[in-house]
């Protein structure tokens, strides 16, 4: 029970800036809870932002833009900015073209350069106009707690045993190759039962049924394949790409959302 705890400790004082206590021990046991709990940490985090976008809608039904930017400001804003940063840092490496090392050392750095800064504008966007789309279809609060979920179900994905440390230090060593493939299976299904149970909730559109279950699917999707990358480019995965990953499956998923709704 006390890694449980631990994990649960670990995984909200990493992915968010909310209080969550100090874990008793950090391994990579504990770090593979860690991961395994980040959709949750997602429903917590979704949860407030889409608490924040339902009060927007009932106070202002016609300022669908305004939910919007409110929503993902407190998504992001609960994250600490940790992910955009390493989105950032992910992509100013790969667009250096350079060699492994010379990647791994850029995202070490602490400043942003043009790739960074495009990347974080791009997902923003992104994030703000889908999540626009789906409030002025009257999917607002449910869109950004789907999307705010699915995307951080990738990090189980990410952390997966096939997928090994890029770095000797850091987050990846803690986290990397510590989640097994049907916890990660099992993960997903609940997210998926979820998300289409949330949306049955709200319509019986097949449409919809089907957007939310594709929201989920190509998050996991948008996980394996910037893993893939990343193992090729950088030999494995780094605190720095699983945040990319994040910021990179939240856009995937409501712009999928905003298609189907």
């Amino acid at each position: 029970m006390s890694t449980l705890s631990d994990g649960l400790r670990l995984s909200f004082g990493t992915l968010t800036v909310l209080p969550a206590g100090v874990p008793r021990r950090v391994d990579r046991v504990v770090g593979g809870w860690a991961m395994v709990f980040a959709p949750g940490v997602g429903l917590v985090v979704g949860g407030v932002a889409a608490g924040v976008v339902a009060l927007v809608e009932v106070v202002r039904p016609e300022a669908g833009l305004l939910a919007a930017v409110l929503g993902v400001l407190v998504v992001g804003g609960l994250a600490g900015g940790l992910h955009l940063d390493g989105l950032a840092d992910f992509a100013d490496a790969l667009g250096s073209r350079r060699d492994r090392e010379t990647m791994l050392r850029i995202m070490k750095q602490s400043d942003i350069g043009p790739f960074g800064v495009v990347a974080i504008v791009g997902v923003l966007l992104l994030d703000v106009a889908a999540l626009t789309a789906c409030v002025q279809a009257g999917f607002g609060w449910q869109a950004v707690l789907i999307a705010t979920v699915a995307s951080r179900l990738t990090l189980p994905w990410s952390c997966r045993t096939s997928i090994p440390a890029a770095r000797p230090d850091g987050l990846g060593t803690v986290v990397a190759a510590t989640v097994r493939p049907t916890t990660a299976t099992v993960a997903t299904a609940l997210t998926l039962a979820a998300a289409v149970a949330l949306t049955w909730l709200h319509t019986t559109s097949v449409a919809r049924l089907t957007g939310a279950a594709a929201a989920v699917l190509l998050a996991v999707l948008t996980s394996l394949l910037t893993s893939r990358q990343a193992t090729k480019k950088l030999g494995g995965t780094t605190g720095d790409v699983l945040g990319a990953t994040v910021e990179l499956a939240l856009p995937v998923a409501l712009v999928t959302l905003a298609l189907t709704v």
